[in-house]
């Protein structure tokens, strides 16, 4: 059973979702990204999302792109991303990691060859969020040889029937895209959330996460208990980016200040109890 399978289900035995936090790799360098997600998973994180910066991301809001700048200036590539994972292995062989990112870093590294290198860094699921399936036959394979999840995004304006195209192409878990539009913009209501879920559950067996949006202790909650797992971002990078110095640096305040909000969205997220459907 893979990190993921295996996670969703210890969460499920506890009857609550996951808390899904998300980091820019090297932003805003490389010891202190590392050094973030080395403690997330004592602050409550369940599985870890890590951002592979890029110059073009196409879903992401300006939060996340301002990390995405700062992570390519400390100079993130894709290996040194993959070092990063293989380093937090080190030391945690439990919380899964699932990489988000887009298709052209790939291609430039080579399908097969990253597939194989991130499983053997670590890697348990990738997001690629400009990778359709109909496109998808290059990563499928070699991502299936290497046990790597392929995660797809789904939204409120995905039809019944592309949902089900597109989830023919998952594993993992799935990730809903809870509004229309770019990350860190705007929230989903709790009655947009569960009139979404029943639709998902009838199209897929898998666990759903909701991401895009998700910004407070009690939004999170909210999220984990509809569904199965709540991916808080762009305001854990608000709070990463308000720590930094006048020249873009991290201060003593830089990982305090985003584990404990971590800690106050797991607490939260425990809180909660799962919803029926």
């Amino acid at each position: 059973m893979s990190r993921i399978a295996a996670r969703f289900k210890t969460l499920a035995t506890q009857g609550r979702g996951a808390l899904i936090p998300y980091l820019e790799a090297f932003d805003p360098d490389l010891e202190t990204s590392l050094a973030l997600l080395k403690a997330m998973p004592a602050a409550g994180a369940d599985l870890i999302e890590v951002g592979m910066p890029f110059s073009d991301p196409s879903a992401d809001g300006p939060v996340i792109q301002l990390a995405a700048r700062r992570g390519l200036k400390a100079g993130a590539t894709v290996a040194g991303v993959l070092k990063m994972i293989a380093a937090f292995r080190e030391q945690d062989q439990e919380t899964p990691i699932i990489l988000m990112g887009y298709l052209n870093p790939v291609e430039a590294y080579g399908h097969a060859r990253f597939c194989t290198d991130a499983a053997k860094a670590g890697v348990d699921g990738l997001i690629l969020v400009d990778l359709p399936p109909e496109e998808a036959d290059i990563l499928e394979q070699p991502a299936q040889d290497a046990g790597l999840d392929i995660i797809r995004l789904v939204a409120p304006t995905t039809s019944d029937e592309r949902l089900r195209y597109v989830l023919s192409h998952a594993s993992g878990f799935v990730y809903y895209v809870s509004i229309t539009g770019i990350t860190g913009t705007r929230t989903a209501s709790a009655e947009a959330l569960q009139e979404a879920l029943p639709r998902l559950r009838a199209a897929t067996d898998l666990p759903v996460a909701i991401g895009f949006g998700i910004r407070t202790p009690e939004q999170a909650a909210t999220a984990a208990a509809i569904a199965d797992g709540a991916v808080v971002a762009s305001a854990l990078l608000s709070t990463l980016a308000d720590t930094l110095d006048a020249d873009g640096k991290a201060t003593d305040q830089t990982l305090p200040r985003v584990l404990n909000q971590i800690k106050d969205l797991a607490a939260a997220v425990r809180a909660g109890e799962k919803k029926a459907g």
